[in-house]
C-alpha cells in the first residue's frame, strides 16, 4: 500500500489525536492542524489525500474551508470528510451539498473512519 496522507483539522486536541491513533498503525501519514487557517497553510506545500475536517471551529469553520477548497481546482480531487457532532439529516445534506465526500459523526469509531477513507 502506498502511504496515504491525512490532515486532521480540529480545534480540540483529543479530536485531532484520535484519528492518528487509528490510522498511523495502518501506514497512514497523519498531520494535525488546530484551525482552518493552519490547514490552508499546510495544504500549500503538503500532499494530502484526505482532509478530515471539523465543522465547528472558531474564526473559519470547516464548512467555510471546504467551500474555499472546492472553489480551487488544485483541491478538486481531494477527499474531504466532515468530522462533526452535527448529526441532523438536514445538516448532513448541507455538508454534502457544500462538497464534503462523507460525513463522520463524533465520537469517531475506527472502522467507520477506515471505511470513510475508502470512499
Amino acid at each position: 500500500m502506498n502511504t496515504r496522507h491525512v490532515i486532521v483539522v480540529d480545534d480540540n486536541d483529543t479530536n485531532r489525536l484520535l484519528p492518528g491513533l487509528f490510522l498511523r498503525p495502518l501506514g497512514y501519514t497523519v498531520h494535525e492542524c488546530d484551525s482552518a487557517t493552519q490547514a490552508l497553510a499546510m495544504l500549500q506545500d503538503t500532499v494530502c489525500d484526505v482532509l478530515l475536517l471539523d465543522i465547528s471551529m472558531p474564526t473559519v469553520s470547516g464548512l467555510q474551508l471546504c467551500l474555499q477548497l472546492r472553489a480551487d481546482a488544485r483541491f478538486a480531487d481531494m477527499k474531504i470528510i466532515a468530522y462533526t457532532a452535527h448529526a441532523m439529516p438536514e445538516e448532513i445534506q448541507q455538508l454534502e451539498a457544500a462538497g464534503f465526500n462523507k460525513v463522520l459523526l463524533k465520537p469517531i469509531r475506527s472502522q467507520k473512519l477506515i471505511d470513510a477513507l475508502d470512499i
